[in-house]
Formats: structure tokens, sequence, C-alpha cells
């Protein structure tokens, strides 16, 4: 059976030079990093010196740079310590953020005596900027949270506008930037964002590791307790060989960005004008299909198709051995609704199966063509 990868926006293949380090590391270099002799010396080496690559990247300074065990950990990480250590006393945020945000601050209300405010959104889930700067308007100690890529419809913040607006106001500037690290380029010295959150398996990297940036003098303080690691932000022995992956997966993302950008749009226009050929009533949800307010790496269509058909589309996608993401908010069967599209859709095209493709470099148009073709089968 023909088979085709177009979840990449969940996770990505591991490149053949990122295994290649992680496992000579694994070989070689075993020893406890925080070892005084000669072996926990030379792994203590390698992270510090991968450290310092990652923050080049970002034009800020390796003390900057906290390795997590991914995205998810990095977000709870500082909105946590933010609440807790900071003083914040109101969060603002969106209803479309990954969970990891959301469920976060879910947790945190239950904790502490905070306010949350929702930003407006737009039709096609763009935030109302003008909102945002009435919400920054308060004498009160604020954190903003709003993710750089949205992983499900794929809109890109205007994450210069938003670090200046929150500058001005006097707000801390937290980003889940898990769908655009590796994809995009963030000049951290030019851009005044207090925090990130990263994680490598997005851009080719291994699963279980990610970085958390953390602006010099933040007062962020660590949740986990034990060793000295990590400056005291995450204690516990570190996983050399993850964290070296992180480092190669990054670095080649970097290097090979506008070859591969160029060719991953490529495959995202080409499904696009096939997709509209097979089903000109197909809707593009949020503004995945504009290249100038949406990420180059992944679309969300609302399908027309009949219910006794759409009750089976993931089912029968999954059968003919393509992988891809279910995306309906009220899609029959399934087990989860998406939040996101549950803010941005009407109720007549939530009764409509959503589907997310994602590319990347390992795609091709082939694999297009197949997946249109098994499509045109729901026509």
């Amino acid at each position: 059976m023909r088979t085709v990868y177009f979840d990449n926006a969940a996770t990505t293949q591991i490149r053949d030079e990122v295994i290649d380090r992680m496992t000579e590391v694994m070989k070689i270099n075993f020893g406890n990093p925080s070892s005084t002799h000669n072996y926990g010396r030379q792994s203590k080496s390698i992270i510090e010196s991968c450290r310092k690559s990652v923050a080049l990247h970002f034009n800020v300074s390796a003390s900057e740079i906290v390795f997590t065990s991914g995205g998810t950990e990095a977000d709870n990480l500082v909105l946590r310590s933010a609440v807790r250590d900071l003083g914040v006393e109101e969060i603002i945020t969106t209803k479309i953020e990954h969970h990891a945000i959301l469920h976060t601050i879910d947790e945190l209300e239950k904790e502490f005596p905070i306010l949350v405010k929702y930003v407006n959104l737009e039709s096609d889930g763009h935030i109302d900027y003008s909102h945002l700067e009435q919400l920054l308007d308060s004498e009160k100690k604020k954190l903003v949270s709003l993710m750089h890529v949205n992983n499900e419809i794929g809109n890109k913040l205007d994450i210069s506008r938003v670090a200046s607006l929150c500058k001005q106001n006097n707000a801390l500037f937290h980003s889940d930037t898990v769908q655009s690290v590796g994809h995009y380029q963030l000049d951290l010295e030019a851009i005044p964002i207090d925090f990130l959150a990263a994680s490598a398996h997005k851009f080719h990297g291994p699963k279980g590791v990610g970085f958390a940036f953390v602006r010099k003098n933040s007062g962020i303080k660590g949740s986990i307790f034990g060793g000295a690691q990590e400056r005291g932000y995450r204690a516990g022995t570190e996983a050399i060989h993850n964290i070296v992956g992180l480092d190669e997966a990054l670095k080649l993302s970097y290097e090979n960005l506008n070859t591969e950008r160029s060719y991953i749009l490529g495959i995202k226009d080409y499904f696009i004008t096939q997709l509209r050929e097979v089903l000109p009533d197909v809707v593009f949800n949020g503004s995945c299909s504009s290249p100038e307010n949406s990420t180059y790496t992944l679309i969300n269509v609302c399908l027309p198709i009949v219910p006794e058909k759409a009750a089976m589309l993931q089912f029968q996608l999954d059968l003919k051995g393509i992988a891809c993401s279910k995306g309906s908010a009220c899609q029959s069967g399934s087990s989860q609704n998406s939040h996101v599209l549950a803010e941005i859709l009407n109720e007549a095209n939530l009764q409509k199966p959503s589907v997310r493709f994602s590319f990347s470099t390992f795609n091709t148009k082939a694999e297009v063509d197949y997946t249109i073709g098994v499509l045109k089968e729901f026509v």
C-alpha cells in the first residue's frame, strides 16, 4: 500500500544527519554532565556548545536558552513562574491557543487569584489588534501569551507588533513558537519578546526535547527541583543526545531555510490548486490559503462532502495510507473536537469534515496527486 505523510504539524521525520550525530554522542559521550571527571566535562562541554549554537540563531545570549523536554514544558515553566514568582495578575490570550497554554491557565486560575482576558478574533481567526490594545490598558501586572503560528489553521501573528504593544504597556510577552521555530527566523535582539517555547520534533529533530527562551533578568524561576542543571530552571540529568539532536536539526533547518521554504510552499500551492479543481466549494479555514497571513507548511480545509461519506473520511484516508489530522469541531465519530475551529467556523461548516494537511521537505507533488485522487472518491 502506498503511504503519504501529510501530518508534519504533528511531528516531523528526523533527518539522517540528526540521527547520525545523536548516535555518535550516545556511543561516545555517555558521561553525566554533572560529574567532575573527564567524561562528565566532555558531556557538559557538548551541552554548552549546543546552547551557544541555538542562541546564535536568535541573536541572544546562551544563558537565555533553557533546554526542556519540549514546548509544553517550556510553556508551563513560563506561565506558572510568571504568576507564582513575578506577581502576574492578568493573563491575556486567545481561545485558539494550544492546550499547553489554555490548560495551564485553567490550572493557574484554580490556584491563584488571576484574571484571564481573551482577545477578540476576526472571522478568519486573526486577533483583533485594537481589542488587544484595549486589554493592555490596565495597571495590573500583565502577561500576554499569543502563539506565533497557529498549529491547526496556520495563521501567523504579527509578532513584532504584539511585542511592541506589550513593551509600550509594560506587559510581559510570551509566545508559543513551536510551529515557527525552524521555519521562520526570529531576531530576539530586535523583537522584544520576553519568553518563547520551541520543540525539536517540529523541525526534523528528536521528540522529548525543546527549549524555552527566557529573557535575561526576567525573574523566572524553575518548577522542577533537585539538582542545579539548567541553572536551576530544570533539575535532572540532561539528555545529551536529544540536545545534540535539537541543535543539529535547528542548524540544518536554518541552513536550508530559503530552499526548503520555497519547495514546501510549492507543494502547498499545488495542493490548493488541485483541491480547488476537484472540489470548487472547498473552504480554507482561517487564512491558510494566504501566503502572506499563514505559514507555508499547512492547510486546513473544510470539505463539501455529504454527511454519509464524511463520517468515514478519516478512516478511509488512513486505509489508503494517507496520514493527516482531523480538524472538525463537530465531526461525526470524533472523540476530540477542535476548539480552534469551534471559534471561527459557522454552524453549517462545523457540520462538515475539516482536515489539516501539513507538509515538509520530504513530501512530493506526486503525493499530492495521490491524495487528491483519493479525495475525488468522496465527491
